[in-house]
């Protein structure tokens, strides 16, 4: 008998996907429990998307093993997993920007009144549940009839944030949730996974940008090229070194051997005077004087 206080609400071991000959994932482990930040980073092509459509029931994982409170699991189907308690928002939202805030909110699963054929949509209540829980996380929203796309980017986030939590998600997986933000909008979003984690969800917060994950992560999982470089307590690593993995060390040590040349060339530049510039000053110096000539010659 598992003890569902320290179970870990999902967990994947040594999880791999191939495409064909491409290995889009390979051996991937992580775990996320209640009331947890799991931070799952990478840069561009990493793996972080499969991985989660895995996660979520879009893929179906090669090797490997899958656990849902303790229970081995293959999901066939996003909704599969979402009644599970696995709730994804993806990148773009999957929000009808035309629609209306509560009819978004509410979107597959809408409220209705009457019977047979005068069943409808019960507008009173989906505007009373979304402007309630909008509330909750900190967003006064006047009029829930409003298009959905009338709000700024962070607040259709905190849309789907809110109905997901609504919906008795147990595990929120959030795709790059700050990637086209601007630094306010980003900082509402966290403050929005934050609330989560107190309402003891475990999060798991796919990312490429470590200056959003560190301050509000617990855990990190760090892949690269399809393969992990592990999985990090936030008292284990620093945001430096968070960095360095991400990029890859060696490109890392070859982008700062390049920066410290860079640095040294200006600085031997600068140590020649004006007149032991670089070629490129000198140029730059030959093409303003043949403009003054140029401009002498047609004022005469």
């Amino acid at each position: 008998m598992t003890d569902s206080a320290t179970t870990p609400l999902i967990e994947a071991q040594g999880i791999s996907k191939y495409f064909g000959q491409v290995i889009a994932l390979q051996d991937i482990s992580m775990r996320v429990s209640a009331g947890e930040v799991m931070c799952l980073l990478g840069d561009n092509g990493a793996g972080k998307s499969t991985l989660i459509k895995i996660l979520s029931g879009v893929h179906q994982h090669d090797d490997g093993r899958l656990l849902m409170e303790g229970e081995e699991v293959k999901f066939t189907s996003p909704r599969e997993a979402l009644d599970r308690g696995i709730a994804t928002v993806f990148q773009d939202l999957a929000t009808i920007p035309l629609m209306s805030i509560s009819r978004n909110f509410f979107l597959g699963r809408e409220p209705t009144k009457g019977g047979g054929p005068f069943k409808r949509f019960d507008a009173a209540t989906a505007d009373r549940v979304t402007r309630e829980e909008m509330h909750r996380i900190g967003i006064d929203v006047r009029d829930p009839s409003q298009p959905v796309g009338t709000l700024s980017g962070g607040e259709r986030q905190s849309v789907a944030i809110a109905r997901a939590v609504y919906f008795g998600a147990k595990v929120l997986i959030l795709d790059e949730p700050t990637s086209a933000l601007g630094v306010k909008e980003a900082a509402v979003v966290l403050r929005y996974i934050a609330q989560a984690k107190e309402r003891n969800l475990g999060v798991i917060f796919i990312t490429h940008n470590v200056h959003h994950a560190y301050p509000i992560g617990d855990r990190f999982t760090i892949l690269n090229r399809g393969q992990s470089y592990g999985t990090f307590e936030k008292s284990e690593v620093t945001r430096e070194e968070v960095v360095t993995m991400m990029a890859g060390g060696e490109e890392m040590d070859k982008l700062t051997a390049e920066l410290e040349e860079f640095e040294r060339s200006d600085r031997e530049t600068e140590r020649r005077g004006p007149n032991g510039g670089s070629h490129l000053a000198d140029a730059f110096r030959e093409d303003a004087e043949e403009i003054q000539h140029g401009e002498g010659r047609e004022k005469a």
